[in-house]
């Protein structure tokens, strides 16, 4: 998937999937701007009003030895482009496992893109020789976790948190 692939959601809006790049940081904005409160507290963990230039910047110039993330994104040739979710991983070269985050802005959901996206990390860390991925959602982020066990994680409590549930996947 070096240049991406079109997707089409079921209300007709067309999407490139791909890897993210260094120069998406606008778009990437324009995207978290359209999130409601809600949204952004439950792929954080906690609220965040803005995305600043730094994060922004260091969400999208990725170490390419320890960090993926892949982009529904608009297609090539649109103007003014915008990030509508994101899957990224965080490989731990210790543990040989990853933390992952998803997200897709609340009007795309149940259209299966999140699950696009989940497949792309946990494939691109079976390649990378990531033995198991893993990652802390919040308990009443029902959605998240019903993707998981779909995805078959496993559900384990987070014994300094009792509001996260970590999903883990064998891989």
């Amino acid at each position: 998937m070096p240049n991406g692939e079109l997707l089409t959601a079921r209300d007709g809006t067309v999407f490139q999937l791909r890897a993210i790049h260094a120069d998406d940081v606008a778009a990437l904005q324009r995207g978290f701007a359209h999130l409601s409160p809600d949204e952004v507290r439950m792929r954080f963990l906690h609220t965040l009003t803005a995305l600043p230039d730094q994060l922004a910047q260091r969400l999208c110039q990725l170490d390419p030895e320890q960090e993926m993330a892949f982009v529904l994104i608009d297609p090539p040739d649109t103007e003014d482009p915008e990030i509508y979710g994101v899957g990224r991983a965080y490989i731990d070269p210790n543990t040989d496992s990853a933390e992952f985050a998803l997200i897709v802005q609340r009007r795309f959901t149940g259209q299966g893109l999140g699950s696009c996206l989940l497949n792309r990390v946990i494939d691109a860390c079976r390649i990378r020789g990531v033995r198991e991925i893993w990652g802390d959602v919040l308990t009443e982020n029902h959605a998240m976790l019903e993707l998981c066990d779909e995805f078959g994680f496993r559900r384990e409590g987070v014994f300094h948190d009792a509001s996260l549930t970590r999903v883990r996947l064998a891989l």
